[in-house]
């Protein structure tokens, strides 16, 4: 990658340089508050439309063999950014959360898309969005971030961006892509060692990872419906298979959307971990966790008494994969907390660990 740390920050805008050399953004509340309700898995889905011009001109740009892309200034004042985060805030305010860990646009990584150049651009500057959001409301968001991954390309390639993203932006986790070809899975199972490298750098900083596809490229599978919970499914089922866990005893990995198809056929799994003499699921769930994407009231319970409570992290995804409102319940389909706020059988306890001590165990967290 020929791009210099001059160019790069003059292409995301001077008001953004401070994100490449400032100072971490806070994961702790002023004064030493701490958070009652923490949402580990939200996108930034609703960014200035400029970005998303950007990244149809640098796409559209690798075709035609003539990239201008230097000259494609991303200069967003504050205020755009503030604006930009306006429907997250009012969603904190109105469904009683306090702080979500935020992260790029799951869809919008796009790994399949271009080369390995254009991903470690792409990259590198939703991460630096991240984390003015995170600068300008060091009390409501705390950055997760993406990783240039391309098809084909060893992870060890990543280190370089997980490491800059925790050491100098201060993020507490990353979202890994483990199908970087777009729901063709052609790279090798996470399990394999041609991912190790970067499980090594994980338990190096000690951050966890989500393990979080992006957008598919296959016709067969639509992206948030189709391709989402199949990843989800297939990485839990590579991860029963595997031994990773004896190789790196403290990596820490979550599946999101609920797992999945898991916790409906949790007795599936635990049915296949005895007959390929693998270790009791148990074991697993030493270093797997769970959060609670789930946008119906039967599938949340179901989760929470088939789940051990300790895997379970809040989460509810905004603003992501289902917008709307439920005409059946008037409320907005991603409005989880509502769900996990009825179950009566959860202790005040349970209800503690999953809205906010597993974050804090898991990602590390001070809030």
């Amino acid at each position: 990658m020929t791009m210099s740390r001059r160019e790069l920050i003059k292409g995301i805008g001077a008001s953004a340089a401070l994100t490449l050399t400032g100072a971490p953004a806070r994961a702790q509340l002023p004064g030493g508050g701490r958070a009652k309700v923490i949402d580990i898995h939200g996108h930034y889905t609703t960014v200035p439309r400029a970005l998303t011009e950007f990244r149809q001109r640098q796409l559209a740009e690798i075709g035609d063999g003539s990239p201008t892309l230097l000259r494609i200034i991303l200069n967003f004042s504050d205020d755009q950014i503030r604006e930009s985060v306006q429907q997250q805030l009012n969603f904190q305010r109105e469904r009683g959360t306090d702080v979500t860990l935020f992260s790029p646009t799951a869809g919008a990584m796009g790994h399949h898309l271009g080369n390995e150049a254009t991903s470690f651009v792409w990259s590198r500057i939703c991460n630096d969005m991240i984390h003015r959001v995170c600068t300008l409301f060091p009390n409501n968001f705390i950055g997760v971030g993406q990783l240039p991954q391309s098809p084909g390309v060893s992870p060890k390639k990543c280190a370089g961006e997980l490491e800059r993203i925790v050491k100098q932006l201060g993020f507490v986790g990353v979202n890994i892509n483990p199908d970087p070809s777009g729901a063709y899975w052609r790279d090798p199972p996470i399990t394999d060692r041609f991912w190790y490298p970067l499980y090594e750098k994980l338990v190096e900083l000690d951050v966890p990872a989500m393990l979080h596809v992006s957008a598919s490229a296959n016709p067969n599978f639509q992206g948030t419906g189709g391709h989402y919970i199949a990843g989800d499914t297939t990485v839990f089922m590579q991860l029963l298979m595997s031994d990773l866990f004896t190789d790196f005893p403290t990596l820490r990995l979550i599946i999101p959307h609920g797992g999945g198809a898991v916790p409906f056929h949790w007795g599936r799994y635990r049915g296949l971990a005895q007959d390929l003499k693998r270790p009791p699921l148990t074991e697993l769930l030493k270093n797997v966790y769970f959060d609670t994407c789930v946008y119906h009231r039967p599938g949340i319970e179901l989760m929470l008494k088939t789940i051990p409570i300790d895997n379970i992290l809040f989460a509810s995804e905004i603003v992501g994969a289902v917008r709307g409102v439920d005409p059946e319940s008037g409320h907005y389909y991603d409005d989880t907390k509502r769900h996990i706020d009825a179950m009566t059988f959860l202790s005040e306890s349970d209800r503690q660990k999953i809205f906010a001590d597993n974050a804090r165990r898991v990602y590390r967290l001070k809030v």
